[in-house]
């Protein structure tokens, strides 16, 4: 499927991953990928800014969503706890980064992020979008238009929580495609 992918699209999935990472997130959700469709200068981002999504938002809204760490640190200092002893104390008995992530699988780099089933799901129904569409590449407008099919994940709550009309969205990134 991958190799329908147009540079767009590509730089879509390696942007969710650096969405992802630059969120300290474990995992690449639908959020990481409508932020990554946001990075770019398409007309899928023209269209979703349209809507009212732009990149600032709906990362404030994700990291909203995922907890702040630094209320949470506040609330563990005002407890006594010492959260820079912590980290120095387990990275010196499990190693430095100990507490950046996730113990790797043995087929996984370290630095690698795996998508989330939601995220796959999205994946693959941007392929349907593009044979609906009569089209032989997978585009970047055509993952938004997965992210909308799919209808679920954190990228929907988001839209939804801004009140975009997502049926409208879906037919001004339809029209931007071209049919």
């Amino acid at each position: 499927m991958f190799e329908r992918f147009t540079a767009e699209a590509r730089r879509t999935v390696i942007g969710a991953q650096i969405e992802a990472r630059r969120l300290r997130h474990q995992r690449i959700g639908t959020e990481h990928l409508l932020l990554a469709l946001l990075t770019q200068d398409t007309p899928t981002t023209v269209v979703l800014s349209r809507h009212g999504l732009t990149h600032d938002m709906v990362s404030e809204a994700v990291e909203g969503h995922h907890g702040n760490d630094d209320l949470d640190a506040d609330a563990l200092t005002s407890l006594g706890i010492d959260l820079d002893a912590v980290r120095e104390r387990v990275e010196a008995t499990f190693g430095p980064g100990a507490l950046d992530g996730g113990p790797a699988r043995r087929d996984e780099s370290p630095s690698h992020i795996p998508f989330s089933s939601r995220a796959k799901k999205v994946l693959k129904l941007s392929l349907r979008e593009a044979i609906a569409l009569k089209q032989k590449t997978i585009n970047d407008g055509h993952i938004a238009l997965g992210l909308l099919r799919e209808g679920e994940g954190l990228a929907m709550k988001v839209m939804a929580d801004r009140g975009v009309d997502t049926a409208e969205l879906r037919r001004d990134l339809t029209t931007a495609q071209g049919s």
